[in-house]
């Protein structure tokens, strides 16, 4: 499951659902009844593991599966293909997160369930991009006509590639890309995504230089997991650190996200300030996958 895998009106009904269950939530208390959810997560993860084990449960649905690989049979060497033939006759519907990229791909050919995409390497994290469209449309009104600042790790911020594929269908979209030239995205997004869709786009290095234009900071953070060698992370990780100072250099309507987790990339005195919007939206993350997860296994809840 990839947020392109929808078409832009199937992501507005999509995100039109998210918004009835935040409104209702009892409308959908108890829509999953009888479902499972298995969450085969093979990396670790706090955020993203809870919010799909709340999503499901706050249908009436239940949850199994394993937080870590060394927990499951892929310690004994069992093949990602043989464990989801199996989770198959266990379960109705899979989120995978998975250290090697495609990962989730290669188990949704093996499944006879649906499989969402959790989180695969540096490649992508559709489900955060998920939350993240809905964030900006609630905060902005519109998915079109933004200037997005993407700031931190974009050569290895999964959740920056899918961000900037899934924005780059709308119109009137502008990206100032905000890191160290080591940190840079990758080749084939600027190639294949951003030239060939013709998407305007600047790289920059100084995040002052750019906070004035923004609609949207998205920061991410260094991520350690993703470095060869621990000299080249410490040299990277505190070069970008959003603080109170820094915000005074932004618009009133300039909103900051993050995936989350934070390290030290955005200083605690920032969350007060209500242009911090990054807790906000992990809350609408839950409701997006709760979303996802009926939408996937076609359930449809009437209206009372």
């Amino acid at each position: 499951m990839n947020p392109l895998d929808f078409s832009v009106e199937e992501l507005y009904q999509l995100m039109d659902l998210a918004m009835d269950i935040e409104k209702n939530p009892d409308k959908y208390a108890h829509a999953c009844n009888r479902k499972k959810l298995a969450t085969l997560f093979y990396e670790p993860s706090t955020r993203t593991r809870l919010s799909f084990e709340a999503a499901m449960l706050n249908l009436g649905g239940s949850v199994l599966g394993f937080s870590e690989a060394s927990s499951s049979s892929a310690s004994k060497g069992e093949s990602v293909a043989d464990t989801i033939r199996v989770i198959s006759c266990y379960a109705d519907i899979v989120a995978m997160r998975h250290p090697k990229e495609g990962a989730p791909l290669v188990a949704a050919l093996h499944s006879r369930i649906p499989v969402i995409n959790a989180g695969d390497g540096g490649h992508q994290h559709p489900t955060q991009t998920l939350a993240d469209l809905y964030t900006i449309k609630k905060l902005h009104g519109r998915l079109d006509h933004l200037t997005i600042g993407l700031c931190g790790d974009l050569k290895f911020g999964r959740t920056v590639h899918s961000l900037i594929e899934a924005l780059s269908r709308y119109e009137g979209i502008r990206f100032l890309l905000i890191s160290p030239k080591e940190l840079r995205v990758p080749e084939y997004i600027r190639k294949d995504v951003l030239d060939k869709k013709k998407i305007p786009y600047e790289e920059v290095e100084r995040m002052e230089d750019a906070l004035p234009n923004l609609d949207i900071l998205y920061m991410t953070r260094i991520q350690k997991e993703r470095f060869f060698n621990e000299e080249e992370y410490l040299r990277m990780k505190g070069f970008y650190i959003l603080n109170e100072e820094k915000m005074k250099l932004a618009r009133p309507d300039t909103y900051v996200l993050h995936p989350l987790p934070r390290v030290n990339e955005i200083s605690v005195d920032v969350d007060d300030d209500p242009r911090a919007k990054y807790f906000e939206q992990a809350q609408n993350a839950v409701y997006m996958r709760m979303a996802l997860i009926l939408t996937l296994l076609n359930i449809h809840v009437d209206e009372k």
